[in-house]
């Protein structure tokens, strides 16, 4: 019962990237729209919707106009937006106007427009039409406790088991996880504080956790999460609320505030 499991992590020396090599300021964030304007005057949307672009932290783009998804991978070299490849679902959309602007957004975002970050905001500029869009309030990594709700494997998702709560916090350059039945933390003595880059988290330090037998659902959640810690080095990506957590062998977590 009082003995200790020393998680072995190792510091993997990996530069952080950014989408297409030229995205910084953008990667893993949510723009929403504020203003849009079609040869110079305003252009009206469907009322009830927002142009939304999500960029997230494996380089793709997710971009929605209040209907159907747009996804595809995107590159933001030399001030220019280029996604490849854009597929979009094929949903009956509820409201006269969504598809045609869904149709306009997808054909602004197939023709290359400009980039530009103006203080916090991202404004997208095509040959007749612009959008200034603003970034969504996100939570912070650091002094939140992140509460697990899906396991991921690989591309597959699964809810956490149900009346069993595993957390991670992120605190003074530490690591702590409760994984439902044992507890541990990075905050051991010699321990490096982790790093954050760009949306890296790399710590060098072992996981130390307490050892004892718990029930099956807890002993899954507390693996998923021992799992996705093991290599020493993970990807984050905070959406509102929200955090997904993932290492390079495909092992994750999703959680939220």
């Amino acid at each position: 019962m009082g003995s200790r499991l020393v998680v072995a992590v190792v510091l993997l020396a990996t530069a952080c990237g950014s989408v297409g090599g030229g995205g910084n300021g953008v990667q893993g964030k949510v723009f929403t729209s504020t203003s849009v304007t079609e040869q110079g005057q305003p252009r009206t949307l469907v009322e009830g919707t927002k142009v939304e672009l999500r960029f997230t932290a494996d380089g793709r783009l997710l971009a929605n106009a209040g209907c159907n998804q747009m996804q595809g991978p995107v590159n933001l070299d030399d001030g220019k937006l280029t996604v490849t490849d854009l597929s979009t679902t094929d949903m009956a959309c509820p409201t006269n106007g969504l598809h045609e602007q869904d149709e306009w957004l997808s054909g602004l975002l197939g023709a290359k427009p400009s980039w530009r970050l103006d203080g916090p905001n991202l404004v997208l500029t095509g040959a007749n039409a612009e959008i200034v869009l603003a970034p969504e309030p996100q939570a912070p990594l650091e002094g939140v406790t992140w509460t697990v709700d899906g396991i991921i494997t690989k591309d597959a998702v699964s809810s956490a088991p149900e009346g069993v709560t595993g957390t991670i916090s992120f605190k003074d350059g530490h690591i702590y996880v409760q994984g439902g039945c044992n507890s541990g933390s990075t905050n051991v003595t010699g321990a490096e504080k982790y790093e954050v880059d760009g949306q890296r988290i790399t710590f060098g330090s072992s996981l130390a956790m307490t050892l004892m037998m718990c029930s099956e659902d807890k002993m899954r959640v507390e693996g998923a999460i021992l799992d996705t810690l093991e290599l020493g080095e993970v990807t984050f990506e905070i959406d509102g609320d929200t955090m997904t957590l993932m290492n390079a062998n495909g092992a994750g977590l999703k959680l939220r505030k």
